[in-house]
């Protein structure tokens, strides 16, 4: 070959190198923050061909395709800025409501553990037999004011120690109790049924809610209900709470069968004295014609055993409900 040749030759491959290199730097989205040594030009500009090329052909990844499809099922979008394009981030529909569960710092927790279609305010509109939640005339709970002070007749309680299982069931922590415990008021038998709690507590004593309430269900041999509410209130921790913490289910729905026995009596304040008012279930159907006794004296309970709680059902509380005038008798 003769050197004219070579030297021709010489010029295409060096033009070849400079023109690779230009498009290379035009196509960087970084800044160059190193000087390229003239002889490893060459090297370097057949690397970032090799890249260039290899981002383009993500580009036509097949997962991306796949991605697309999951982030419209899921109502995704995808995410903004320069490192999130295989970002997805699903949020709710347009128009629909996301159910959330609010956590109660304070014994003034907020209004409802649920919103949404499921909130307690569409409580009625789920099934016909739920209609007593929405049209109802005497629904529980109610914020207790001026009740007329009577001498009402003592609530005989007759709670013995017991054998007892405990339940989550997914709306609260429920205890079963061994059967032979009863309560006795306005000349009338009721057997307990079980015992649950709520927080904070539903029921109201002239505006202020209380850390957490238990609600004792009976029933008469008539099937009438009476529900003795004991209002739970931070300070000292409580033995009997603890007992039924102890024996927690690791899953919804369990059921956890105790050793030790339980005396419900151990639950109650030492001031017997009460509220009597007819209300309803504070949960579906919210039945109504239900004998409430509220107690007035709050029992203690730990801030860490309500914070026990709070971990599995930060809010299960109903709002209150119009009292609509109905009588309220209270002990003197």
């Amino acid at each position: 070959m003769s050197s004219t040749v070579r030297h021709i030759a010489r010029l295409c491959w060096v033009a070849a190198l400079a023109s690779c290199w230009a498009g290379t730097t035009l196509a960087s989205t970084e800044p160059e923050t190193h000087a390229v040594p003239p002889k490893l030009a060459g090297k370097s500009a057949i690397k970032a061909t090799v890249k260039t090329r290899a981002a383009q052909s993500d580009e036509a990844d097949p997962l991306d395709a796949l991605r697309d499809k999951l982030a419209s099922k899921l109502g995704a979008v995808q995410g903004s800025g320069p490192s999130s394009s295989k970002v997805l981030r699903v949020v709710a529909p347009s128009g629909q409501a996301q159910a959330t569960a609010s956590i109660a710092p304070t014994a003034q927790g907020p209004p409802a553990s649920t919103v949404g279609a499921a909130g307690p305010e569409h409580w009625g509109d789920l099934k016909p037999e739920f209609a007593a939640c929405s049209s109802g005339s005497r629904q529980s709970p109610i914020d207790i004011r001026s009740g007329i002070r009577v001498d009402l007749e003592p609530i005989v309680f007759d709670y013995r120690a017991s054998v007892f299982r405990v339940i989550d069931n997914g709306h609260t922590i429920e205890v079963r109790v061994g059967g032979g415990n009863s309560i006795e008021v306005q000349g009338r038998r009721f057997d307990l049924l079980q015992f649950h709690f709520h927080r904070p507590s539903e029921e109201r004593i002239d505006g202020r809610q209380f850390d957490m309430v238990a609600h004792l269900v009976h029933r008469d041999p008539e099937g009438r209900l009476a529900v003795v509410a004991v209002l739970l209130d931070r300070g000292s921790a409580h033995p009997l709470v603890q007992s039924v913490w102890n024996h927690l289910p690791l899953e919804k729905n369990d059921e956890v069968a105790a050793s030790p026995l339980l005396d419900l009596s151990h639950l109650l304040p030492a001031d017997r004295r009460y509220f009597a008012y007819m209300g309803s279930l504070t949960t579906p159907p919210c039945t109504e014609g239900v004998l409430w006794l509220v107690m007035q004296q709050p029992v203690p309970i730990a801030v860490e055993q309500v914070n026990v709680f709070s971990r599995l059902y930060p809010m299960n509380a109903r709002p209150v409900q119009p009292a609509a005038g109905r009588l309220i008798k209270q002990s003197n």
